[in-house]
């Protein structure tokens, strides 16, 4: 899959669930590896948009995604933005 830019959370659904089928898993397989159920998975594909920051980003480990920001319209490749100073992260 290519790189996708979201900015609207209803984008999410269709997204995970087009990531979770190209890697080729069911939605109990993913389910088994997050340690809910399949009917927990499959709300969480419905309403991406409510599922919290920790659990989103266990679940895209689990498809073998990866999340990244940047500036909009920041090009591929092109110089970023060094960060200043100490965020406190």
């Amino acid at each position: 899959m290519s790189q996708y830019a979201v900015r609207t959370a209803e984008q999410l659904p269709a997204l995970l669930k087009a990531f979770r089928k190209q890697a080729g898993l069911t939605q109990g397989q993913v389910a088994m590896s997050l340690g809910v159920t399949q009917q927990t998975l499959s709300a969480m594909e419905r309403n991406a948009q409510k599922v919290n920051a920790e659990r989103l980003l266990q679940l895209l480990g689990i498809l073998g995604v990866e999340m990244v920001l940047q500036p909009r319209g920041l090009e591929t490749g092109a110089a970023r933005p060094t960060p200043q100073g100490n965020a406190g992260w």
